[in-house]
């Protein structure tokens, strides 16, 4: 489950853009996952990394913006026709 919103604070209020990317770092074969951020925000977001790397509160690696994708769906919900009965037992 992501934020609804981009992980900017401006002027003390939350960026109201929805997250249009995935923001981590890359250390050799490890991810970590670091925020989410709109595009408005992407080099403040970057900058920002830089620098908590610097202060060595960021492990040291390639920072990676990863395009997020909408997805919308109403099969949430399930109706008793949705449902198939499996037989487990085995002749």
């Amino acid at each position: 489950m992501l934020p609804d919103r981009c992980s900017i604070l401006e002027t003390g209020k939350q960026c109201v853009n929805p997250p249009e990317f995935v923001v981590s770092v890359l250390v050799e074969r490890d991810e970590y996952m670091v925020g989410v951020t709109c595009t408005k925000h992407k080099e403040i977001v970057s900058g920002k990394i830089q620098f908590l790397q610097s202060q060595d509160k960021l492990p040291d690696g390639k920072i990676s913006f990863s395009p997020l994708k909408s997805v919308g769906t109403d099969c949430i919900h399930g109706d008793p026709d949705d449902f198939v009965q499996l037989d487990t037992k085995y002749t």
